[in-house]
């Protein structure tokens, strides 16, 4: 079965409007859509049903070369212009913030509404400040969820839409277009299936770090992530939205030059402890053929877009003998030959894009979606770094989906306007990338405001704003909550060199001295956990008439889980104390703490779907037919939250748990089973006088993924009473 997902939507909080005025389009005209007809009103009506016929959407064309929209109307009868389907919605959705104490988003919704629409006290303006509005990872398809169906895709697209952005990243589906191509250069279908990823790490395999794990991938795996695409990229030109598309940069599989005698292909060495793909020379006459085959497969595929994203050697690729100026113009060339207009979005990260690339492409054909602005303090002057090459100010809140609550918010506030209207800025988009989405709605809502707003954000008068639209009207408990959150969890910033919050130490590979799950995560606390508690029981105490959304079920959830987290940083150093000290009676009554501590943590998100390790397994085993199939692709699926690929990748390079997260059956399965045993031999080791004996952590774990029980697709229990346990529980 194909897990859905209808539930989960949240909301951003209003701004200012902007004075800017929208021309007035005459329904009938060709300008306009059939009002209550086309992409906008569709959506509509999938997520607003018993209203959406009260709305009109008109298409009106850009104010000085931006989207724009408009929202005005009477009570019942409420018109939306804007420049695209997407423009509209995003329009719409304002209103409903800032008209009716509404929102839709990706992690809970409060749609509470009067039968009839309320008119807006006066129209509401906004022109889009940047024209890129750029959405999603590299890593997206491998963190949120390889595995989802159209019912969970729809609402993601939806969702993005009413939230402002325009540009979309769509990886899914570049299997099929690699499969295709290489069978004309001389390798089978047998071949290319087992050289391509399971859908949980193809994003690696697509970044030219990796190839083969979590597969072989089946032909009717392919043909259905294939028709999945399709969808996708068809609803994104719908909504008037650029479907991102990779491009060729060259990855090769193994022996390409055996086949094709006279190419040359130079070894990219390894990736924290995979063999990476062969890179074929761009400057070599059968990289053009391949790009010509590659780009023309795509075309029959999915169509053409206006923006393809090309990484060429990404985290630590080798480039050999070829230059790095001569291969970016034979790329480059290969883009411009299929796709003459179309714009080269590659990531800014580490030492990407690099000098010579930028001195040899045409870039102003080119968007750099940075991943570092709020991430290190040096990063201060992007014209400066890339040479004027327009840029999107982005974020990357989270790696590898870790269910962590936080963002440097106040880098947005501080940052983005100052280097937007800076003289001489490049900056011309927001890029929107947390490794997974789906989380922190919060911060998603404050981000996507950037590109709507008229000067520098207030945080304050912002969350101020949010907890009314979130929970659906003004109360001095919710207030007081996120005040304290957007002073903790909200208020770190990029001075520590972290863009991410601290990950819980539950779900680390078990030691008395570890500072942090995974191996790329902040070693300490970035705020204080016991300021950060104090929202806990301020969130209880909200009025019962506004805690019936799942908004507010889902904010429940997040901030009982991470103050339950949080405890582990707290813990484990006294643990740690009571063991070197020989205390065997304190270290039992501490460790029976730890594990009282996990049982609330998985009581906690067991009462949502989207926080089951069930639920995360069916949605893999639905994709494969037959139980090979299905075993292997859950595998695929599970290996990437826990142990990420094979031990080289796991131990060697320090891959696992990169994932980790608090979930349901993660918490209680792996986790639970990893710290017992752990604790198990430290007291043994008491008892006898002796050392603990070494645990092969990676055997334990892997021993677990292929067998381990079955667990529950299905949230059981109640947020609000475990979340009163939590908050009465001593610290």
């Amino acid at each position: 079965m194909h897990i859905s997902r209808r539930t989960a939507l949240s909301l951003g909080a209003a701004t200012a409007l902007a004075a800017t005025a929208v021309p007035e389009v005459n329904a009938a005209s060709p300008a306009a859509r059939s009002p209550r007809r086309g992409a906008a009103a569709e959506a509509l009506r999938r997520l607003l049903p018993r209203h959406y016929g009260q709305v009109t959407f008109r298409t009106v064309p850009p104010k000085d070369g931006a989207d724009v929209f408009r929202v005005s109307g009477t009570t019942g009868d409420i018109v939306v212009e804007g420049t695209t389907a997407a423009v509209q919605l995003t329009g719409f959705h304002h209103y409903l913030r800032q008209s009716t104490h509404t929102h839709i988003s990706w992690n809970g919704e409060q749609t509470e509404l009067p039968s009839r629409l309320p008119a807006p006290s006066e129209p509401l303006v906004r022109s889009a400040n940047v024209p890129h509005r750029f959405a999603f990872n590299d890593t997206n398809d491998g963190y949120t969820g390889p595995y989802h169906d159209w019912d969970y895709w729809e609402h993601e697209l939806d969702v993005l839409a009413l939230h402002g952005y325009n540009e979309v990243l769509v990886y899914l589906g570049a299997d099929s277009v690699y499969h295709r191509v290489f069978q004309e250069f001389g390798y089978s279908d047998t071949e290319m299936r087992e050289w391509i990823a399971g859908p949980a790490h193809q994003p690696w395999w697509l970044l030219q770090n990796m190839s083969g794990f979590g597969g072989p991938v089946s032909g009717q795996l392919l043909d259905q992530r294939a028709s999945l695409a399709r969808r996708i990229v068809r609803r994104l030109r719908e909504l008037g939205m650029t479907p991102v598309l990779p491009g060729y940069f060259g990855t090769v599989p193994p022996g390409f030059a055996d086949r094709n005698p006279g190419a040359h292909t130079i070894p990219q060495g390894d990736w924290v402890g995979f063999a990476r793909p062969d890179w074929l020379d761009p400057r070599d006459a059968r990289f053009a053929r391949v790009a010509e085959a590659f780009y023309r497969v795509q075309r029959e595929l999915y169509g053409d877009s206006t923006m393809y994203k090309i990484d060429l050697l990404h985290e630590g690729g080798r480039p050999g003998d070829v230059p790095i100026g001569e291969a970016t113009k034979a790329v480059e060339k290969a883009l411009r030959t299929a796709h003459p207009d179309a714009i080269w979005n590659i990531l800014g990260w580490q030492n990407n894009p690099h000098p010579e690339l930028i001195a040899a492409a045409d870039t102003t054909k080119m968007l750099i979606v940075d991943g570092l602005s709020d991430r290190f303090p040096n990063v201060t002057d992007r014209e400066k770094d890339w040479a004027g090459t327009p840029y999107a100010f982005g974020t990357i809140w989270n790696f590898g989906g870790h269910t962590t609550m936080g963002a440097n918010t106040p880098d947005w506030e501080r940052l983005y306007d100052a280097w937007r209207t800076k003289q001489g800025s490049a900056l011309k988009g927001i890029a929107l990338m947390p490794e997974s989405a789906d989380n922190n709605p919060a911060a998603f809502a404050l981000f996507s405001d950037l590109p709507w707003s008229e000067g520098p954000i207030s945080l304050t008068t912002w969350f101020a704003q949010w907890s009314v639209h979130r929970y659906g009207g003004p109360d001095r408990h919710a207030a007081t909550a996120w005040d304290i959150l957007r002073r903790t969890a909200y208020g770190t910033t990029r001075e520590d060199s972290w863009s991410e919050g601290q990950d819980g130490l539950f779900g680390a590979r078990p030691d008395l001295a570890v500072a942090s799950a995974a191996a790329w995560s902040p070693q300490h606390l970035r705020y204080d956990a016991e300021e950060f508690a104090r929202a806990l029981p301020e969130l209880l105490a909200v009025a019962p008439e506004l805690r019936r959304s799942s908004a507010y079920r889902y904010d429940l959830l997040d901030v009982t889980r991470q103050t339950v987290s949080n405890r582990s940083r707290q813990l484990l150093p006294r643990i740690r104390h009571a063991y070197e000290a020989g205390d065997r009676t304190e270290f039992a009554a501490l460790t029976a703490q730890w594990f009282g501590w996990m049982a609330l943590l998985e009581e906690t998100v067991a009462t949502d779907s989207r926080h089951l390790l069930g639920r995360w397994i069916a949605g893999a085993r639905g994709w494969g037919r037959g139980t090979e199939e299905k075993d292997r692709l859950a595998y695929d699926a599970t290996s990437l939250l826990t142990v990420w690929g094979p031990r080289a990748a796991a131990d060697g390079g320090g891959l696992r748990d990169y994932a980790n997260r608090e979930w349901a059956g993660l918490i209680s399965g792996l986790y639970t089973l990893r710290w017992r045993t752990y604790f198990d031999e430290l007291a043994a080791a008491l008892s006898e006088g002796r050392e603990p004996r070494s645990i092969d952590w990676y055997a334990l774990e892997d021993g677990w993924l292929h067998d381990h029980p079955e667990y529950p697709t299905r949230p059981t229990g109640d947020i609000v009473k475990t979340a009163r346990k939590v908050a009465a529980a001593p610290a």
